[in-house]
């Protein structure tokens, strides 16, 4: 039984409407956290200078002189 003809309606088109809206709102979130995730994970495995020249320090590879100079250097700025 087709009460309007073929024609949709206002309800239909409403909904319609809104379903869409909603559906890229759930696509740029999913972006959104999918971009979110990819920079804490880069974040969290790279080490920053400090870490990397104490690493050095503790591997034996420079000294105590060594490593203080390069930290002054490093903190000058």
């Amino acid at each position: 039984m087709m009460w309007n003809g073929y024609a949709m309606g206002a309800w239909g088109f409403g909904m319609m409407f809104v379903s869409s809206l909603l559906l890229l709102a759930l696509l740029w979130g999913g972006i959104y956290l999918v971009y979110r995730a990819a920079q804490g994970v880069r974040s969290v495995s790279d080490p920053t200078a400090d870490q990397m020249l104490a690493q050095r320090y503790a591997r034996g590879e420079i000294d105590d002189q060594e490593y203080q100079h390069r930290l002054d250097v490093m903190h000058r700025r």
